[in-house]
């Protein structure tokens, strides 16, 4: 890696929220590590989100190898938008770079951001996350597309809160400059907190695009494989979205109307196509999971993961 240390480059505060998984943290780390960085520094900030503290020996004997500038917080409370606060706190960058624990950057990430966010004059810019899965992994997952986010040419501007989130996304710290805290810990045990935090960027004026070279790969495990994890997911999905949107929407008339013509397409799907089965099957338990939270009913309150940094977007 080539570090410019001059003191005139820019910094990057590269942060990692981890919770229970020091060796996809330590998988995370390497990428990192292995960034290519001419005209700027990174430093890394960890923040380890589980009581017991179970990231910091593996962390400290990462760190222990490398010139980087690095530090280890813990925040025992488990709460992913808490660890997400933390991590702006300790960092010290003009531009932050969010990057989950489970997620390797390939080695251009940050220079391919930082590049579009200067060339769009940008105040965030997000990337692709393309799912890694562990064999064997069932084919009809792979073919489903339920792992996969939708993609746009480099320097799209992006206008739909559901379609960001923190996984990959650097972002200028003016963004946070009236809001040291941004993440609402109301919605860190369900997820959502990111896209509550963009859409209210976006309402103050924020500019956000796209940056489709600026890959990260996400480990996809076993207990992530099973259509049941998928549903549960967009359950959980939909509750957020109604906890942080109006019910008199257009959204919510879509969510009226979805629900019946799935139900009515899915048994002819799983004779045809198990694949668009499932998909449209966790499309339909997105939308109800929405409209039970608007009458009062929560069909599941946290996310299908022991840990707390899993993404729901």
């Amino acid at each position: 890696m080539d570090v410019n240390r001059s003191a005139d480059a820019r910094l990057v505060s590269v942060c990692i929220p981890t919770c229970r998984r020091p060796q996809l943290l330590i998988d995370c780390l390497n990428g990192v590590l292995l960034q290519e960085t001419v005209g700027f520094r990174i430093e890394v900030v960890v923040v380890d989100n589980d009581p017991r503290c179970s990231a910091r020996a593996a962390f400290e004997e990462w760190s222990g190898q490398t010139a980087l500038d690095t530090r280890y917080v813990s925040e025992p409370r488990p709460n992913i938008a808490l660890a997400r606060n933390a991590a702006l706190t300790h960092a010290r960058g003009d531009w932050i770079a969010f990057v989950d624990d489970d997620e390797v950057p390939e080695r251009r990430w940050i220079e391919s951001l930082l590049r579009c966010a200067e060339a769009c004059q940008a105040d965030g810019v997000l990337g692709p996350v393309l799912p890694r899965f562990i064999p064997p992994a069932p084919q009809w997952l792979m073919d489903s597309g339920l792992c996969s986010r939708k993609n746009f040419p480099t320097g799209t501007p992006l206008t739909d809160s559901r379609q960001m989130r923190t996984g990959n996304v650097l972002l200028h710290r003016r963004l946070f400059d009236a809001e040291p805290a941004p993440f609402d810990p109301r919605f860190g045990l369900t997820g959502g907190e990111d896209a509550v935090f963009f859409r209210r960027k976006l309402e103050q004026g924020g500019r956000f695009v796209w940056c489709d070279e600026a890959r990260v790969h996400e480990v996809v495990p076993a207990e992530r494989q099973r259509l049941g994890y998928h549903i549960h997911r967009a359950l959980l999905r939909g509750v957020s979205e109604a906890d942080s949107v109006p019910f008199l929407t257009l959204a919510t008339l879509k969510s009226i109307i979805a629900i019946p013509v799935y139900a009515m397409l899915l048994p002819s799907l799983a004779v045809v196509s198990f694949p668009r089965f499932a998909r449209y099957l966790v499309k339909l338990a997105d939308h109800a999971g929405k409209l039970a939270a608007y009458v009062g009913l929560r069909p599941v309150k946290e996310r299908p993961s022991a840990h707390p940094t899993d993404q729901v977007n």
